[in-house]
């Protein structure tokens, strides 16, 4: 560990999925840990992320079945949704994932020996930074002084996660808007919502509050909608939010925004180059998301960035060597489970005599709408693009037993797999399309071939079997 000279052997900037990842890890080797949070433990996926929108996602579904039980021979006279109810309910998931309240949480970090400190963090050399708030250490008993405005580190893990892109459109911040952080806790459900930006977040978002009786339009400004994924789920799931009634728009200019009519008025632009003023009482942001970086200072350590975030290199360490960085300001895969590994390896290579790259083979992702879009390796346009040989198998659960018995039939799952049987991609658009995406991740990281998929007995009647005959199709 480090000599004593410095405060501590590791100061981990940022609570969040990566930054507590790599606190708790560095904190089991026996390193003297400190860790910096600006804001509330557990980073945005805690706070205004995942987990309050899977939360409400839930709900939402939920509220729709009951409205539409009718199918399913059940009589529900009423079914809506109070709102400050709802509020109460994700109140109360957030805090049992927490472990509690912030100061239980920060507590339950001190029990594993790492002091956490409040307060806005910059560089002031390479191995110190300072704190913006005068908040010192949270350690009961603990008297303030002015000195513990100044940490110093041996070694330092940057994990200050990522913000919302706020787009250059005229009138826009006059206007006002939300992102992401209001838009899990609104007071009171808009009647009109407008969400500019159609990737995952907006799609999610935009689902989920037209199921509590929100007019939705979503405004993209390229021609698809999740351009990330593969183009037949994408343009399937697409459909099925038309059909509930949520407005898609896609190759659409904002050209300016302004306050009117007690609400707010977008001139937009669609494909068709027609100008149509849409009125609504809210806009969300959904955009995308940058890293945090100007207020660390990075130039004054002198870490390097690129135009994505913080560079390093595949062992996540920055230009300078006793510094690594971990998660979304590294940019790359935005994603928590990703975050949580890096911030986890981070940790243990900051003390490793041979650091270990990270393994970004078969990344997984999902759009939880409902129902939900999961993604897993190459999507057919990719593999069309390298020029690469590949075949598809597709089995749509309107074939699968278990899915005609759930009256969940909407989707399919779709394998890619090579020649000799690797599987290359794998994608489903189905209810609970997060869970049944396993067995195909876990073939993808071990190289299991679609055949011994194909050839796994499985029970019936279950969802999974979707995935079996996919890949016997291929076979």
């Amino acid at each position: 560990m480090a000599a004593q000279k410095y405060d501590y052997d590791l100061l981990v900037i940022g609570a969040g999925a990566a930054g507590s990842g790599a606190a708790s890890t560095a904190a089991q080797q026996g390193a003297r840990v400190a860790l910096v949070e600006r804001d509330t433990i557990g980073g945005t996926c805690l706070n205004y992320g995942c987990d309050p929108t899977k939360t409400l996602l839930h709900t939402a579904a939920l509220l729709r079945r009951a409205q539409h039980a009718d199918a399913y021979g059940l009589h529900i006279p009423v079914a809506h949704a109070n709102w400050a109810a709802v509020l109460a309910h994700v109140h109360q998931v957030l805090t049992q994932i927490r472990g509690g309240t912030p100061e239980e949480a920060r507590a339950g970090l001190a029990k594993q020996g790492i002091t956490v400190l409040i307060g806005e963090a910059r560089f002031i050399s390479p191995h110190a930074v300072a704190l913006s708030s005068d908040l010192a250490s949270l350690s009961p008993g603990k008297k303030r002084t002015e000195q513990e405005n100044l940490i110093s580190a041996a070694r330092i893990i940057i994990a200050t996660g990522s913000q919302a892109v706020v787009p250059p459109i005229e009138g826009l911040r006059e206007a006002g808007f939300i992102t992401n952080v209001e838009a899990v806790s609104l007071p009171v459900l808009p009647r009109r919502l407008a969400i500019i930006g159609g990737g995952p977040l907006g799609i999610e978002f935009a689902q989920m509050f037209h199921r509590f009786g929100v007019q939705v339009t979503v405004l993209e400004n390229s021609p698809h909608l999740l351009d990330k994924e593969d183009r037949e789920l994408a343009n399937c799931l697409c459909k099925l939010l038309t059909k509930e009634g949520i407005r898609l728009e896609t190759s659409v200019q904002v050209q300016r925004v302004e306050r009117a009519d007690g609400g707010k008025r977008l001139a937009i632009r669609c494909g068709d180059g027609v100008e149509e003023n849409l009125v609504v009482d809210e806009i969300l942001l959904a955009t995308g998301r940058q890293p945090v970086l100007d207020p660390l200072h990075l130039e004054v350590a002198g870490v390097a960035i690129h135009e994505h975030g913080i560079a390093v290199d595949a062992t996540l360490r920055t230009s300078v060597p006793h510094i690594w960085a971990a998660g979304d300001v590294i940019g790359g895969y935005q994603f928590t489970h990703v975050a949580y590994e890096q911030g986890r390896l981070a940790a243990r290579n900051a003390f490793a005599q041979e650091p270990r790259p990270f393994d970004d083979h078969a990344i997984p992702w999902v759009i939880y709408t409902d129902p939900a879009l999961a993604h897993v390796g190459k999507t057919e346009e990719q593999l069309r693009a390298e020029g690469r040989a590949y075949q598809v198998g597709r089995m749509p659960f309107s074939q699968v037993e278990r899915a005609i018995a759930n009256g969940e039939t909407n989707g399919l799952v779709k394998l890619l797999v090579d020649p000799n049987g690797a599987i290359l991609g794998g994608h489903i658009l189905a209810q609970n399309a997060d869970d049944l995406l396993a067995p195909i991740i876990l073939a993808m990281r071990t190289g299991l071939p679609a055949a011994t998929i194909a050839a796994t007995i499985l029970p019936y009647p279950t969802m999974s079997e979707g995935v079996r005959w996919a890949a016997e199709r291929i076979a």
